[in-house]
């Protein structure tokens, strides 16, 4: 260990190949789930990779190498507690979700938003204002009446003509 601190990648190697085995064993035989046991494994010699320097021959390497899967593994089973497990139909849920990030379906975004913005400017000025208070600034009728100076019966009708016109041109 002390020469991989040093920079020597073969002594590295030489690590890994000693202690691999013995390391995986121990933590499939505590998590009994091969591929987390993979999973923590790797995680195990990420954390020994980026505390070489620090190493101190105080004790073994493998003492030392093991101390960091116990710690590990705690940290897992800190974490599971806190976290339901998955249902037993996650992948197959998974799978049917749609990917909304596709270029096609942005294209299609922006393409709406265009047309919305293009409705929007060919609203009157007062209905479009009432849209935009409304639908933007998420204000009550009441309040857009404030700001606009008209009643709220006004301010509903100005609505509902707006929002007939926009359903009618986007329908196009």
């Amino acid at each position: 260990m002390l020469a991989y601190a040093g920079g020597d990648s073969e002594a590295f190697a030489q690590l890994y190949a000693r202690h691999r085995a013995r390391l995986f064993h121990y933590l499939l035989g505590q998590l009994r789930d091969r591929p987390l046991a993979e999973e923590l494994f790797q995680d195990v010699w990420q954390k020994m990779i980026h505390a070489r320097a620090g190493w101190k021959p105080d004790a073994a390497f493998a003492t030392w190498l093991f101390r960091i899967a116990h710690n590990r593994l705690n940290d897992h089973w800190r974490a599971s507690r806190h976290r339901p497990a998955a249902p037993d139909d996650a992948d197959e849920r998974t799978a049917r979700l749609a990917d909304t990030c596709t270029p096609e379906l942005l294209a299609d975004e922006q393409a709406l938003r265009l047309q919305l913005h293009q409705a929007l400017a060919e609203l009157p000025a007062e209905q479009q204002e009432v849209v935009l208070l409304r639908l933007e600034q998420e204000l009550s009728l009441e309040e857009i009446g404030q700001i606009t100076g008209v009643g709220r019966e006004t301010v509903k009708s100005r609505l509902r003509y707006a929002m007939d016109k926009l359903r009618a041109r986007l329908s196009e």
